[in-house]
């Protein structure tokens, strides 16, 4: 890290306040993601534009319901991130899941998706804000069991966005983020830009 009182210091207060300049003044990352790819298609892509906001991305891919409930369970290793992406396809308020042979899918905790149920039965985030970018995950019962899991807050989309909207919406809000905005004041930037973006809700506890 910069000096308190260096040269460097003093220059980076003179640039434009963002939380890239505590990464430009020496540190890893701002903050830290777990960016959980569901087989959603857009995450690689999210990962990427993540770290070039000085965010540190824990990627995991889900292939089973088991991946998942390991990485929403605060048992990954690290406990959970301050900020969790579940990036995912999304049904009636419902996060899908990749399709298993019999052969697998029996040993599985539960199939198909996570729904409220399943989310109370085996998701632990202990103040964690949850970014959902699924069609119809910003259904209430969805989103409540999340903060009834200790999510601090939840970001998702009430309805069925185009899929390039599923990969902006994030990189909107990290943006807001790095620039130093408050995440109701990025969400509200968010919805603010059309009427596509308006889909993403914010909830908190």
């Amino acid at each position: 890290m910069a000096p308190e009182g260096s040269a460097e210091a003093r220059w980076l207060a003179t640039q434009r306040p963002s939380r890239i300049r505590e990464v430009q003044a020496g540190r890893l990352a701002w903050t830290q993601v777990d960016l959980l790819d569901v087989e959603e298609g857009n995450a690689r892509a999210l990962r990427g534009a993540l770290e070039a906001f000085g965010v540190q991305v824990n990627y995991v891919r889900v292939g089973q319901p088991r991946h998942l409930v390991t990485a929403l369970s605060a048992g990954t290793g690290h406990g959970a991130a301050p900020y969790v992406i579940i990036a995912s396809h999304g049904d009636e308020g419902r996060i899908v899941l990749p399709e298993l042979a019999a052969e697998m899918a029996e040993f599985q905790p539960f199939n198909e998706g996570m729904g409220p149920a399943e989310v109370r039965a085996h998701v632990r985030l202990p103040g964690s804000v949850v970014l959902l970018t699924g069609c119809d995950t910003g259904d209430p019962a969805l989103v409540d069991a999340f903060l009834d899991a200790g999510a601090s807050a939840c970001v998702a989309p009430r309805g069925a966005p185009f899929g390039y909207a599923s990969l902006f919406a994030p990189l909107f809000l990290f943006y807001e983020l790095t620039e130093r905005r408050t995440l109701p004041e990025a969400v509200a930037s968010l919805r603010a830009h059309d009427d596509e973006l308006a889909m993403w809700h914010l909830r908190t506890r």
